[in-house]
């Protein structure tokens, strides 16, 4: 196969010298100096001095609720009302399959645009519904196989356990034939979270695959149930990968909780998902003095050697009324609200990401699968601060998206 060549491109990190990417069979072949013509068998496309930089990925998102905040309104504004309003659109039939699968299509479409090539959701697996949302997600990844690597989280519902949590394990159960990456849950919601963890651990286990929890989603201290989660993983052995996303009320605790918690996830080889939109939206707003962020305690995690990647979680539904679809927001607010430097916080939103998805490192050398994102920005400082829609995106060196911004001022004469 003919090598492709993305020519007069600055490397994000490096210096600002014009350099020209070979990519050959989805991988960098080559980076060398920027020369004026390159005549060779293979395309050539010049990036005209815009930032290259590894692509985005995104580590949570719940792409069966995704663009329906006018559909489900939720007028109380935090997790509880929307949890409400999102079961009784459901009984109302306003969630129907094709309405899943046409808004995830255009969610994915809008991850893609944005520089996204890898994204995990999160999809409702309850007794109400079974795996129907499950079976639309499916439909709606298919259409971008080779495009966008998509995971599917099935999100169980509560309570799992005992005689009442009959239906909602008979729908794990259905959830798990139809194809799930990964179980998933709440444990901090149920009224028996070790119960839901020991059950979605011998369930993953038997699948062989990893489990992605909702994990301490509340502003109460006196909830850590990260720490039973990390301890039942160490005690078990159990052998696939395990994320915790949202890990709130562990920015909650003293700094000693905080070192001694992380020691153990990093211990269980865990990686962890603060989600600064949607958990700044819900959270904090019975608190009007000394409002809390919503995020956990990344500063200690990071000490700990924990995998620390960020995610957008839900985009413009009752669990979050805004958002872009668009990591570079994520990371922009991980700067400003979680401390992070620029570097870092675009990390947690590329590298960091794979990790935790147990997908190839992407990198800006020779061998690396071409998974990048070319943007016209000076730097990834830049990137994340005017988030520039002049992009372009490839997947194993193929340009999978594109966007052109156009700005015209008219000043005075």
């Amino acid at each position: 196969m003919p090598a492709t060549w993305l020519t007069e491109a600055r490397l994000a990190g490096q210096s600002d010298a014009l350099m020209d990417v070979e990519i050959t069979n989805g991988l960098i072949s080559a980076i060398e100096p920027h020369v004026v013509a390159r005549f060779d068998d293979g395309a050539v496309l010049n990036l005209g001095g815009w930032l290259l930089a590894p692509s985005l990925a995104e580590p949570h998102a719940h792409l069966d609720k995704a663009l329906t905040a006018e559909l489900v309104p939720n007028p109380n504004g935090d997790l509880i009302g929307a949890i409400d309003a999102w079961t009784e659109a459901s009984a109302a039939g306003l969630i129907t399959h094709d309405g899943i699968v046409e808004r995830a299509k255009a969610a994915m479409d809008l991850l893609l645009v944005h520089g996204v090539t890898a994204v995990r959701t999160h999809v409702n697996v309850l007794e109400a519904v079974g795996a129907s949302a499950v079976v639309a997600l499916r439909e709606a990844a298919a259409a971008f196989e080779g495009v966008l690597d998509v995971q599917i989280v099935g999100l169980v519902g509560f309570p799992i356990t005992g005689t009442e949590g009959a239906g909602t394990r008979a729908a794990l159960a259905e959830a798990l034939e139809v194809g799930l990456d990964l179980v998933g849950g709440c444990p901090h919601l149920d009224p028996n979270g070790l119960g839901l963890i020991d059950l979605a651990l011998e369930a993953a286990t038997e699948a062989g695959i990893g489990i992605d929890f909702h994990v301490d989603e509340v502003l109460d201290p006196s909830m850590l149930s990260l720490r039973d989660f990390a301890k039942r993983v160490i005690d078990t052995g159990f052998a696939h990968p395990v994320t915790a996303s949202h890990c709130v009320s562990l920015g909650l605790q003293t700094p000693e909780v905080q070192a001694e918690v992380a020691a153990l996830v990093a211990e269980a080889d865990m990686s962890i998902v603060p989600l600064p939109q949607t958990n700044l939206f819900l959270q904090g707003r019975d608190q009007p003095t000394a409002t809390p962020r919503g995020l956990t305690a990344v500063a200690a995690l990071q000490e700990a050697g924990v995998n620390v990647a960020a995610g957008g979680d839900n985009v413009q539904d009752p669990f979050n009324l805004v958002g872009r679809s668009d990591p570079l927001e994520t990371a922009a607010l991980m700067v400003m609200a979680g401390h992070q430097l620029p570097s870092d916080a675009y990390d947690m939103v590329s590298g960091n990401v794979r990790k935790a998805l147990s997908l190839p490192p992407v990198s800006l050398t020779v061998g690396s699968p071409a998974d990048l994102m070319a943007i016209d920005a000076p730097s990834v400082r830049g990137a994340m601060a005017d988030a520039p829609m002049s992009r372009r995106v490839f997947r194993r060196g193929k340009l999978v998206a594109s966007a052109d911004q156009t700005t015209v001022v008219h000043r005075a004469s």
